[in-house]
């Protein structure tokens, strides 16, 4: 397996740690950031659950404070996971996540852009062509077609710059070594988008939609690609959240518990 890059906490900065949370039915403790700012919810918990079980170097990237990557590092123990985070508050809750949950021996944080430059990103630590898999919940909003939050840790976790979302799943091929998986969820209306970044990169493509109610359109995708395979499109069953009462459907609650994998 190749290693997974060295990293440091940035100089300076220590977390302010208030009361850890439970996430998926308390197979995980976590810190989050301050409110208002983004926390793992249940994107999360279906980019985690699609993952499943991994071996081998595992990047999550605009990882937040850590819980898709630790819930896979706890899923896969023979897997050794790297954090992306380029906000400082939350790469360092993420480094106290990983040693609250007894995974600092397997789970590491990069600060780093996966917007930026094949060589500054290389300069950072994110190295091309070994990761086995790469997971990734990329800002939701592109350009200036959208109103940002006006908590600026939240605007900056939600929002990329004109060509961002090619910029960001090109890393994502770049990490991977031939024939690695990547596992993203986006809006459902960025589907589109995501399939013309993906087209000439990945094959095997598989899309699940995510939909709030049965009779509702869906709200997202999650979408399953292996880098330079030639394996033909996939739409797979739909999963709905909610029931007519409102309530989590039992296969949205079992997700929730991490009782189940997608």
């Amino acid at each position: 397996m190749p290693p997974a890059p060295e990293t440091a906490p940035a100089p300076g900065l220590a977390p302010v740690l208030g009361p850890a949370q439970e996430w998926l039915g308390g197979r995980l403790r976590l810190h989050h950031t301050a409110r208002g700012a983004h926390r793992a919810g249940t994107d999360a918990v279906l980019l985690a659950a699609a993952a499943g079980a991994p071996e081998g170097l595992v990047y999550d990237l605009g990882a937040g404070t850590g819980a898709v990557g630790l819930a896979v590092a706890q899923a896969g123990p023979r897997s050794r996971v790297v954090l992306v985070e380029r906000d400082p508050e939350a790469a360092a809750l993420a480094r106290a996540n990983a040693a609250l949950n007894g995974l600092a021996d397997r789970a590491c944080v990069l600060e780093a852009d996966v917007t930026a430059p094949a060589a500054l990103r290389r300069a950072q630590g994110l190295l091309p062509d070994g990761a086995d898999l790469v997971l990734t919940n990329p800002p939701f909003f592109e350009g200036a077609g959208h109103r940002p939050s006006p908590v600026a840790a939240r605007a900056a976790a939600h929002a990329l710059p004109e060509g961002g979302l090619e910029a960001w799943l090109r890393t994502c091929a770049d990490l991977l070594r031939p024939r690695g998986r990547l596992v993203l969820i986006h809006r459902a209306d960025a589907l589109p988008a995501c399939l013309a970044a993906l087209r000439g990169r990945f094959g095997g493509l598989a899309v699940r939609p995510v939909h709030a109610r049965a009779e509702a359109p869906a709200i997202r995708v999650l979408i399953e690609g292996v880098r330079g395979s030639r394996a033909a499109f996939a739409l797979r069953p739909a999963l709905v959240l909610h029931g007519p009462d409102g309530r989590f459907t039992p296969q949205a609650e079992a997700l929730h518990r991490g009782a189940t994998g997608l």
